[in-house]
């Protein structure tokens, strides 16, 4: 690891910096050395160095200073402080201000070379995980969704296949399950990526506010419209108008919906002439839509022409394989300091995540994980990080859930099988051909039942 490997060497002392050059150099380093911390500094901006070994009491600029300040330059080259008046706190204070090891002077020469192939190891621990992230990313992502799960696959399928298409698109899924982003990934890789992507919640603007929201209004249509408004739809003209918790529209305002979908045009709150628009429409709701039509909450027609290519997202507890994915991806986005690629969830906490059922699906798993990068202290997620509510004991759950049922046995035995094949897959960590062997099953019997059942 160590043959042209680039090494930096900062001590006032002429003695310690020929001694550590001969000896790097004989262990294969390529090696550059400074009497201070400003002639630290001007090597950064000559070379860029694998390495830096750096003492921290010298004259001029001493090393703390140039620790500061190399980290301001965005050197990524680990930093090995240096001193002969070593204590505890001096480590620690050099440690927090970004460096990534402490060495005491005097050392023996198996100390250092040690602490070095400690760096490189790390180094090149990053790197892998930086490129098997990539690979993963390739693999199991699509519009920044990520999922191994084979019916998310084949809604990526679909997505391709619609994405240029001005039908109408309906997005169903439970709360959390990442309707908006569904949205998003079909508009940013079909023919309107490059005209605006509009998002509005029908549920979160007042009822008497949401009309004008939606077609805008001209000067003196009401008492506040004191100029003209460009409504939501006006705006994503040529784009994609996102439609969130459609289901929560009032039933008024969905005629004129309605009326803009088959008509292609949009009228302004008090304007007297219609305006003609192009818009794909992609709504979404948590709700069941097709019984609120029964019920006579949401038009039968309107549902008709919204529901012309429907996406259903599965809940997150049907993608038990995509927990680690996306926790290890939540894990980089929220963790945070030089070594967040390193920050790891234990096998304890891993388990707690799998086990867990998430009514919050993919949403309250990016919040547990956020919450757990905050309470760790050494970027190791163990179980304690974790809300209580995910580390309880899942013991009982099937008995619960069976018991709201109707006493069929054929359903209790599927719902058995069911949970027995996702515990398999929880306790191997999603791994089928282990699952097969705890369940005393053939591999391709766990596959079928797998696929027969939904769970992945």
């Amino acid at each position: 690891m160590s043959i042209n490997q680039h090494i930096l060497i900062i001590d006032d002392e002429e003695n310690m910096r020929h001694m550590l050059s001969v000896m790097l150099t004989r262990q294969g380093y390529r090696v550059d050395s400074a009497a201070n911390g400003d002639e630290g500094l001007k090597c950064l901006l000559a070379n860029v160095y694998d390495y830096i070994l750096c003492d921290i009491r010298m004259p001029e600029i001493d090393g703390k200073t140039f620790l500061v300040r190399a980290l301001e330059e965005c050197v990524t080259a680990p930093i090995i402080m240096m001193s002969a008046y070593g204590t505890v706190e001096v480590a620690v204070e050099c440690m927090k201000l970004g460096a990534y090891d402490f060495i005491s002077k005097p050392f023996k020469k198996d100390e250092i070379i040690m602490v070095l192939k400690k760096a490189e190891e790390r180094e090149r621990l990053k790197t892998e995980n930086s490129q098997l992230r990539e690979v993963a990313a390739g693999h199991f992502s699509y519009g920044g969704i990520l999922s191994r799960n084979s019916r998310m696959q084949d809604i990526f399928s679909q997505i391709r296949k619609v994405a240029d298409l001005k039908t109408t698109i309906l997005v169903l899924g439970e709360s959390g399950t990442g309707k908006e982003l569904v949205a998003s990934a079909v508009h940013y890789n079909g023919r309107r990526a490059q005209k605006p992507f509009v998002a509005v919640n029908c549920g979160a603007i007042p009822e008497n506010l949401l009309e004008s929201e939606l077609f805008g209004h001209v000067r003196g249509a009401f008492t506040d419209a004191s100029s003209d408004k460009t409504g939501l739809f006006e705006q994503a003209d040529g784009g994609t108008l996102f439609l969130d918790e459609i289901g929560e529209m009032p039933l008024a305002l969905q005629v004129k919906l309605l009326r803009v979908l088959q008509e292609g045009e949009i009228k302004r709150v008090g304007a007297s002439a219609p305006k003609k628009i192009d818009v794909r429409v992609i709504s979404a709701t948590s709700r069941n839509l097709s019984a609120d039509v029964e019920r006579g909450n949401f038009r039968e027609d309107l549902y008709f022409r919204l529901n012309v290519f429907c996406l259903q997202l599965p809940p997150l507890r049907e993608r038990v394989e995509d927990i680690p994915l996306l926790a290890e991806h939540f894990l980089r986005r929220h963790g945070s300091g030089n070594d967040s690629l390193l920050w790891r969830i234990e096998p304890d906490a891993m388990r707690s995540l799998m086990a867990h059922s998430w009514p919050g699906n993919v949403r309250e798993l990016e919040n547990a994980i956020e919450r757990a990068c905050i309470l760790c202290d050494d970027g190791s997620v163990t179980s304690a990080c974790l809300p209580s509510a995910i580390c309880l004991s899942e013991d009982g759950r099937f008995e619960e859930s069976i018991a709201y049922e109707n006493l069929s046995i054929k359903k209790a035995e599927d719902m058995l099988e069911r949970e027995l094949i996702r515990k398999a897959l929880v306790k191997t960590g999603g791994n089928r051909t282990q699952a097969a062997k705890i369940l005393e099953i053939s591999h391709r019997s766990l596959l079928y039942k797998i696929k027969e059942y939904g769970i992945m």
